[in-house]
Parts: structure tokens; sequence; C-alpha cells
């Protein structure tokens, strides 16, 4: 804000700003170290024992312990097995990760200085944010998608094109339906070879870290699964029925290593549902109102369906749109960028989908979520007291707009 100008314009004048990185990332490795140190103390109060190593199943009720160097630690004999062990990024063929010049999404939180420019490989979720938070550091940065659009799958694509409108005039640059068909390192800088999906045309981009953001795959090798009858899908994900279970009842799996959207909230969901089934819970989630968020400034969030899944289920809806521009508290804030989207149903009102961006997206987006969880109307919503003046009053305008034709506030 300092260094925009935005600060001097509210008549609070600062001398030279600087960034220091190192203190930076010492304050997010101090945050990283709070919350694992939270994750053993919760273990610690709940009597669930800690056993560090590779885990890998032996046999149908049977856990072992692998230590660094493959050899059994311990064995733990057990009535159920829950796989939850995540993900890891995809690597791309042809290109090594050194995690100093070359990095992941791993890497990419740790480097030592602001890269005068950066590439990113992939313009999905991971890719956006990670190269929009080192662009706000100062780095000059390009993300090649090899898909039209931004965002990654499951966006709605006038949103998306409204998300890349905020991100391009933030200074990030796009080079859509592009493919990156090369790296090499050179004189301590790194050229990316590009080759344009639609005509062919190559070229070459210079650049002093490549990020490479092109998604993640499911941890799920050398765990024992094919040993035990486990086999895997063609995207090396567990096949689980509707109570988690894989072909042997008593091993399931959740999160990242089953289908299903990459969310930290979505597989926490599923293991609270697994675990209550495992002791005869009822056991049902609707994917439908899992939301997904884009951390960036401004963020990026949406639960429920697009205006493209509605088309091709040929369900009739209707639209409504409120614009942070016209919203009080995003006007006193200077943080107008971004709008509220409303799917509703043509003829029931049933709210069908929510789209957001704009401040606090992410924190919004869970009143969708709640609503669409009790099967609300748009008019539900609208008619519901918000606060003034708040940024979630632009989500009941855009319902209001959904159900009447008009928001209030905005002509």
């Amino acid at each position: 804000m300092a260094h925009s100008g935005d600060l001097a314009s509210r008549g609070i004048e600062c001398g030279d700003v600087k960034l220091n990185l190192e203190k930076m990332m010492g304050e997010k490795s101090k945050a990283v170290g709070a919350l694992t140190g939270g994750i053993k103390m919760l273990f610690k109060g709940n009597k669930v024992a800690h056993l560090e190593g590779h885990g890998k199943i032996t046999g149908p009720n049977q856990v072992s312990v692998l230590g660094p160097n493959g050899e059994v630690t311990e064995v733990v004999n057990t009535k159920n097995i829950m796989i939850a062990t995540g993900s890891e990024v995809t690597p791309f063929p042809g290109i090594e990760v050194d995690e100093e010049t070359i990095v992941s999404s791993t890497g990419a939180l740790s480097l030592k200085e602001v890269p005068e420019k950066m590439i990113v490989i992939g313009a999905g979720v991971i890719g956006v944010e990670l190269g929009s938070v080192w662009s706000r550091l100062g780095s000059q940065v390009t993300a090649v998608e090899f898909m039209g659009h931004v965002g990654g799958m499951g966006i709605d694509m006038d949103m998306s094109k409204q998300f890349q409108r905020i991100m391009t005039k933030q200074g990030i640059k796009f080079k859509l339906n592009t493919k990156v068909t090369g790296a090499k390192k050179e004189g301590g800088k790194i050229t990316v070879s590009v080759e344009s999906v639609k005509d062919g045309k190559v070229e070459d981009m210079v650049a002093d870290v490549l990020l490479v953001c092109v998604g993640r795959r499911p941890y799920t090798q050398n765990l024992g699964l094919e040993e035990l009858g486990i086999e895997l899908d063609n995207r090396g994900r567990v096949p689980v029925n509707s109570r988690f279970q894989s072909v042997l009842p008593n091993v399931y799996a959740i999160g990242d290593c089953i289908a299903g959207p990459m969310l930290a909230h979505k597989a926490e969901d599923e293991a609270i549902i697994s675990a209550e089934g495992m002791v005869g819970g009822p056991v049902h989630i609707d994917y439908n109102c899992v939301p997904s968020v884009v951390y960036t400034h401004p963020e990026l969030a949406w639960v429920g369906k697009s205006e493209e899944d509605l088309k091709s289920e040929g369900v009739e809806y209707s639209v409504g749109k409120f614009p942070f521009a016209a919203n009080s508290r995003a006007k006193c804030n200077n943080e107008t960028d971004g709008l509220v989207k409303i799917l509703g149903d043509k003829h029931t009102d049933r709210l069908l989908g929510a789209h957001i961006i704009g401040p606090g997206a992410g924190e919004m987006i869970n009143e969708a979520a709640l609503a669409m969880e009790y099967g609300a109307s748009c008019e539900d919503i609208a008619r519901v007291c918000h606060a003034h003046p708040t940024c979630s009053e632009a989500f009941r305008e855009a319902n209001l707009a959904a159900w009447s034709g008009k928001a209030i506030n905005n002509m």
C-alpha cells in the first residue's frame, strides 16, 4: 500500500519502504511451525499416537512404519486403515526441478531473493497464487498456460476473464493457449521455449526463476496397495465407494488420493465423515457445496455450478451481478475490483452457484455454501438483513438481482 501510493493518498506518509525478504521468510517459517506444532498438541490431547516414518500397508489389518533406509521400525495391527497420504507436485517432463532457480510450489515459498523475472508454467490456482505473490514483491511475472483461460478447472469462464483482467492490471502477463517445450540454464538465466497451440509459433523466453505449477498427483506409490489387490485408477487415485471404502472394506481412502478436487477442506470433511461411518454413523457429503478459493489479492472464490455447467446440463437459470465498485465498504477501503455473480434456477429461484472476486471472497463464499446446503433460494438470501457497511452486502445485492432482476444500490 505504501509503495503504490495508496497510504499517501489517505494522508499517511512513509519514508523509503523496503522489503526484507529474509525476515518475511522467517515469519512464514514461524507461522508454519506454530501450525504443525498445534497439530502435535492436538494429537497429544486426543491420545493419538504419532509414529514418524513411511507408512506401508503390509497386511489387510497391518501397517508397517519404515525408516529412512527402508527398514521396518514398528508394526501396527489395526481393525481399520485410512489412506490420507495427500499429493505431491506433478513433474514436468524434461525439466528437472532443483528448488533454487527451477522450483516447484514448495521451492517458490523459500526463494532467497526476489527474481527480476519469473516465468510460471501453468496459470491454474497454484500458479496464479504464487505468481501473484512474487509479482507484488516486485518480480516481473509471466504465466504460460496451455489452456485458453486462467484459474484452472471448474472456474466460471466469465469470472475467469474478469480475474485475468485484474491480475493483468496488477502486472502479471499471461500467454494462454501456449505450451512449454523445454527449458535450459544458460549463464545464470533460464531460457524457456514455448509454442503457440493455435498457430505453432515458437518463442524463447528468459527468466531468473522458473516456477513449475502443472498440478499435483496423488501420493499413492509404495504404500503396499497393489500387493493387497487395491488397484489404482489411471490417475493414481484409490477408487472408493460412497463410504470411502476401497475394494477391501476395512481400508478407507480420503482427500487428494481419491477422486475430486484437491482441497484441504474437502479432505477434512471426508475424513470426519469416513471416521463417523466406521463407527456406524451416517455418511453424506454434497460435493456441489464444497467451495474453491484462489488466494490472490483480491481473492477469487466459487461454490456450486458455473454457467458452463448449467448450459451443459440444460438447466434454465437467472444471473445476478453486483460490482464491489458500488459497495460502500469496498469503496471506503479502495478495494473496488471484482464483483459477486449469482446463478439461480429460473423456475424455482434456488441458488445454484455463487462466484466472487473481491475483498474477503474466501470468507464470503461460506455464506453461499451454507445457503446451498440448506436449499435456499436467491430471495431467501436477499431478504436476510446484512450489516452495513460490509462487503457481504454485495452478496445480498447479487442475490436480489438474480431473484428480482435488479439490485437496489446499482443501476
